[in-house]
């Protein structure tokens, strides 16, 4: 494998075309519009900046590292020669399933195609597709470059060819891959998802207010980062989307989110990307506080 194409150049998508490309990968990195593109670039530059600052790359790093990458308007364009592509796309069954029906019809036959979803179904993104045994989750964490993880989902099809290549290739990105099944959530978001939205509970309740819950979390489970601040930093919206998938996907009371979160939404306040969440980043900076603190 040696051509990557990444469809999608916001957090996600802009993270995985820069955590390939300084592995030595050619990457494609492909949007909607040039702005968007640009403003993918412009991020992987300033996170290269800060490592070079900190002495994890060198400038000779950097620069190769930003050769690696190409950009495209085009998505047929884009996915010329790629052994795989990475779907990046907003959590958004609709999109998902339309992104992955073009992929099949203009990859070649032999292209793997994973997405990037954190709790939508493989199987039924891969079931719009005629290659089901080579679609598969790639689930990688924010922010790509600094996180471990990547979680790799089996849809029902996926073949043991895919899932073995998939997990060697995540591992000479110095990632830990870790295999699991199709079902909602999968493993990540069905055990984070709950505590996030148990503790918008506890604030909806009163029992405690934001920072009061965030530190007992932190101080006392070890946890880096409240429940409450984390969700500010994935993003009120994704946070609701994804409790919406688990909650229709399993039937289960206890994944419907609280009424607290859905009128946040509906408010817009979304967290750190829109200036203000369960904290106000507007008025006191703590986005980028928050952002330099948790990429040390």
């Amino acid at each position: 494998m040696k051509n990557i194409a990444v469809i999608g150049a916001g957090t996600m998508g802009n993270g995985i075309a820069h955590t390939f490309a300084q592995s030595g990968f050619k990457v494609q990195l492909i949007d909607i519009s040039d702005a968007s593109l640009q403003r993918g670039m412009d991020t992987i530059s300033r996170n290269l900046d800060r490592m070079v600052a900190k002495e994890r790359i060198s400038e000779a790093d950097k620069a190769e590292t930003l050769g690696n990458i190409s950009t495209f308007t085009s998505t047929e364009e884009g996915v010329k020669n790629a052994d795989l592509v990475v779907e990046a796309a907003t959590e958004n069954l609709d999109l998902k399933l339309k992104i992955f029906k073009q992929l099949d019809e203009v990859c070649n036959k032999n292209t793997i195609l994973a997405t990037n979803t954190s709790s939508i179904s493989i199987t039924q993104i891969a079931a719009v597709t005629s290659r089901p045994e080579k679609v598969i989750g790639m689930h990688f964490m924010n922010p790509v470059p600094i996180m471990k993880l990547v979680e790799i989902i089996r849809g029902y099809s996926t073949s043991n060819e895919v899932t073995s290549i998939i997990m060697e290739l995540s591992k000479t990105l110095g990632k830990v891959p870790t295999e699991v099944n199709d079902y909602p959530g999968f493993v990540a978001n069905r055990i984070l998802m709950p505590m996030i939205n148990e503790s918008i509970e506890t604030l909806y309740n009163g029992v405690a207010g934001v920072e009061e819950i965030d530190t007992v979390m932190k101080l006392g489970m070890a946890h880096p980062m409240g429940p409450l601040q984390l969700a500010d930093f994935i993003g009120l919206d994704v946070c609701l989307s994804i409790l919406n998938v688990m909650y229709d996907g399993f039937k289960n009371p206890k994944y419907a989110p609280c009424p607290l979160l859905v009128n946040m939404v509906m408010a817009g306040k979304l967290g750190i990307k829109s200036g203000e969440g369960f904290y106000d980043y507007a008025e006191s900076r703590k986005a980028e506080k928050v952002s330099k603190q948790f990429l040390k």
